[in-house]
């Protein structure tokens, strides 16, 4: 399975099984990172695990966009696509 393939059915079983609030949060979210892969841009696991917070309520939609825009600020070991990364992370929280 592709990672696009694999973000999309990460926020399915939300949107299936969900309460109200859950499917519609998860339904922004796969939007969200779905614009960024007809771009070409992949999103992190840790833009995933952050989203699936906000879907379960734990947090906020800005605190999801400070927790994303934090840990790439403290990252201390950098990837080679880390700034595409960073890029889609940000702009698929903003769509948010």
């Amino acid at each position: 399975m592709s990672d696009i393939t694999q973000h999309y059915t990460d926020f399915d079983q939300y949107i299936r099984q969900g309460e109200p609030s859950q499917k519609k949060k998860a339904s922004i979210w796969q939007t969200a990172i779905g614009l960024q892969a007809v771009d070409g841009l992949q999103t992190s696991d840790y833009l995933k695990a952050t989203a699936c917070k906000h879907i379960e309520g734990e947090i906020d939609i800005d605190e999801a966009r400070e927790l994303i825009r934090s840990y790439y600020q403290s990252k201390t070991q950098r990837e080679p696509d880390d700034d595409e990364k960073q890029e889609a992370d940000k702009v698929s929280a903003n769509i948010t």
